[in-house]
């Protein structure tokens, strides 16, 4: 059996596949730094991340304060 289109064709259908797939990936790539950008972060949580770092301190400063007192 052979097929009607000729071996070509098929190569250029892989070499645009592979490109798809290539610009697929490299857009995911991108997409995936741009969420997990730990700077970006940062900047967008600064407020609640302080908030969770001073009750932390608060929380550890009254255990510590309290074991030594008595």
């Amino acid at each position: 059996m052979t097929s009607p289109l000729p071996a070509d064709e098929f190569e250029q259908r892989a070499a645009s596949q592979r490109q798809r797939l290539h610009d697929s990936v490299s857009e995911l790539r991108s997409s995936v730094r741009e969420r997990l950008d730990p700077r970006k972060a940062a900047r967008s949580y600064a407020w609640q991340a302080s908030a969770v770092a001073g009750l932390v301190a608060f929380a550890l400063g009254y255990a510590v304060g309290g074991a030594f007192s008595d």
